[in-house]
């Protein structure tokens, strides 16, 4: 009845005591997300600075044998080098998902949201900072990847931190819980 009454006007009904009623209870969860995105951020971008001014150029640093080793090369393409000739088109799709993540940001009440969308959100700005302040050009730079695995694709920690909140994701989704902090069973 009240939501009735509150979609037709009724004068003797608050409008705004029924928006905060409909509120999930808790403070929002801003503050995290931006600070798990700022420290996000400051690591890989430190990571890659100290990459490029020690590893580029030399040869390659082996950290446990010939599975894991640590050299420096430049990735004009996505995930595993691929599209090179899209570099305008994923500096374009990380800004869009900066922005994304930014809006959602209003109606984040879960901790658990927070903290994936925060690592979404500093490996996003990791690999857009690459974009657009690295050769070639604005827009077009190679972003800097290290992290060389045997058998596997060179990435970087922006990479590595994308990955995990993209697969905490996937878990909170499957678990029903909602970035408001809703949980709901499907």
């Amino acid at each position: 009845m009240a939501e009735a009454e509150r979609i037709i006007g009724t004068p003797d009904v608050d409008d705004e005591a029924a928006a905060r009623a409909e509120q999930p209870k808790g403070k929002r969860r801003i503050a995290v997300l931006f600070g798990v995105a700022l420290v996000a951020y400051l690591i890989d971008l430190g990571s890659k600075m100290l990459v490029v001014a020690k590893l580029e150029h030399h040869e390659p640093i082996e950290i446990i044998g010939d599975l894991l080793k640590f050299e420096a090369v430049r990735n004009a393409g996505a995930a595993f080098g691929i599209g090179e000739a899209f570099t305008v088109i994923f500096t374009v799709i990380a800004a869009a998902v900066i922005v994304v993540i930014a809006r959602l940001a209003r109606k984040l009440y879960s901790l658990p949201w927070a903290i994936a969308l925060g690592l979404l959100l500093g490996g996003a700005l990791g690999n857009l900072t690459d974009r657009i302040f690295r050769a070639p050009g604005v827009f077009e730079g190679a972003v800097v990847d290290f992290i060389a695995p045997a058998h596997f694709a060179v990435f970087n920690l922006a990479d590595s931190v994308i990955v995990c909140g993209g697969i905490l994701i996937v878990i909170l989704s499957f678990k029903g819980l909602d970035p408001d902090g809703t949980v709901h069973k499907d």
